[in-house]
């Protein structure tokens, strides 16, 4: 049998009462990647490391989590800017840049894919709310596993054809791409107009969180795929 490609996913700096620090990450994200055929394993915010860690891994996903540092995409914080960590934002720019460098294909989840399009040359809407036009249940209220709004597909995308013209998927989020970098192509939008999802090169990045949702929706998982399609 073929060994599974090894993933690495990012993590995230969880804070207890001791004080301590950990790395961690919602167990929903390598259940995905194990259902479609990848071997999830957890990468450190280790910037030093991260050449290492494209090195021996064949993928990488870059996960959900706090907002990107708006001086990565030459703005000051504007109002509505939530945490930031800036050890994450250093690691994993490191880490993409490495595994692009290599050639690695990259998926990237709700930060992930505002991470990807900052360190492609884009742009974020910092706070939604304060944009007009936009839809507040981008951050929807109901419980994650619930499905929101539609998406519509660019027919021809990788996601399309893992997914189909339109599909339901969820949204919590309140940052998103703003100016789309000139390396990526969007491929799927709300029906506000806001971008949901865009292919690159070896790259594909999502506004939503496919992982929380495949278990009771298993159309989610074609995100998955069209990522590991990605591999071959």
């Amino acid at each position: 049998m073929p060994a599974r490609p090894l993933i690495g996913l990012t993590t995230s700096h969880l804070a207890d009462t001791a004080p301590r620090t950990h790395h961690g990450l919602s167990r929903r994200y390598s259940e995905a990647v194990e259902a479609v055929g990848g071997l999830p394993t957890l990468l450190p915010n280790l910037p030093q490391r991260a050449a290492d860690y494209a090195e021996r891994v064949d993928a990488v996903l870059l996960t959900g989590g706090v907002d990107v540092h708006p001086r990565h995409f030459g703005q000051h914080p504007r109002r509505g800017l939530g945490e930031i960590d800036e050890a994450r934002d250093a690691f994993e720019t490191a880490l993409y840049r490495a595994a692009r460098a290599l050639g690695k294909p990259v998926l990237g989840i709700c930060r992930g894919v505002q991470m990807i399009n900052v360190l492609e040359g884009g742009t974020l809407h910092q706070h939604l709310p304060d944009v007009p036009g936009a839809w507040a249940d981008h951050a929807q209220r109901v419980h994650a596993d619930t499905l929101g709004h539609e998406v519509t597909f660019t027919p021809g995308s990788r996601l399309a054809g893992t997914h189909g013209e339109r599909a339901l998927v969820n949204s919590s989020h309140h940052q998103a791409i703003d100016g789309v970098a000139p390396t990526l192509t969007v491929t799927a939008v709300a029906p506000d107009g806001l971008v949901e999802a865009v292919e690159g090169d070896g790259v594909i990045g999502v506004q939503w969180h496919p992982e929380v949702l495949f278990h009771a929706h298993p159309h989610a998982l074609g995100t998955f795929t069209a990522f590991m399609q990605l591999l071959r």
